[in-house]
């Protein structure tokens, strides 16, 4: 099911948290990209359908710098058809040796509208794309080229990224706290309930901060909070 600017909308507000929570209620438990970060010290909410790029072992034979003169390499072919919109997921094998990709090309996918980047392995030019308007995550800056040690094999294909099954399609959305994986056909029912789940935290975090306990309030087992929690609602229009 495609992605609407409606689901887009809710999930630019809802944390991965929130979203691990309503994954988990479902029976998924490994959603959540491991070992990434963003980029950014300030990341912008990033949210997009995934499209996918995967690196195997470089050979060395193969893997020469005079494979980028081919226009249809699977890097620079990914980086050309990333829909605007969607989030580039890459597949380095959490191999953070050798770079995933440098700025040239992360500049590339933010003149394309491309949402957003993400990889398990590393990015080389790490200080230039932490100021770009791009999300962008990884597991740590990487200077060597990836020619290196990763050779792109193909694209829009099912990959592995951070232990995480990433198939074309799937939405992908990231925060400050990192990275998570929304099977397709559900993004839309998980944004609904998120969205509901983040204004009932916003409400618990309010009753915390002014001293209640959490006791009977988060979960409401107390009626009288639940009762409370709607006037909250009604107060702040949401």
């Amino acid at each position: 099911m495609p992605l609407t600017d409606q689901t887009r909308a809710r999930l630019m507000h809802v944390s991965t948290a929130t979203l691990c929570t309503a994954l988990f209620k479902r029976g998924l438990r490994n959603q959540f990209i491991q070992n990434v970060r963003p980029v950014q010290a300030q990341p912008q909410p990033m949210v997009g359908e995934a499209f996918t790029l995967r690196y195997i072992p470089a050979r060395e034979d193969l893997n020469t710098i005079s494979v980028f003169l081919d226009h249809a390499h699977p890097q620079r072919a990914a980086v050309e058809t990333c829909p605007p919109g969607a989030v580039l997921v890459i597949d380095s094998r959490k191999d953070a040796r050798a770079a995933s990709a440098g700025g040239i090309l992360v500049s590339r996918l933010m003149k394309r509208g491309v949402a957003g980047v993400v990889t398990d392995g590393g990015f080389r030019d790490s200080p230039e794309i932490a100021q770009m308007a791009i999300p962008a995550y990884h597991s740590r800056p990487s200077a060597p080229t990836n020619l290196t040690l990763h050779q792109a094999i193909d694209m829009n294909l099912p990959i592995a990224c951070g232990d995480v099954a990433v198939f074309p399609g799937d939405v992908v959305v990231g925060d400050a706290e990192g990275v998570v994986v929304l099977p397709a056909h559900l993004a839309e029912e998980l944004a609904i309930e998120a969205t509901e789940m983040t204004a009932f935290e916003d409400f618990v975090s309010e009753r915390v901060m002014a001293g209640q306990s959490i006791l009977g309030l988060y979960p409401p087992t107390d009626e009288r909070n639940k009762t409370a929690f709607e006037a909250w609602r009604r107060e702040k229009g949401r």
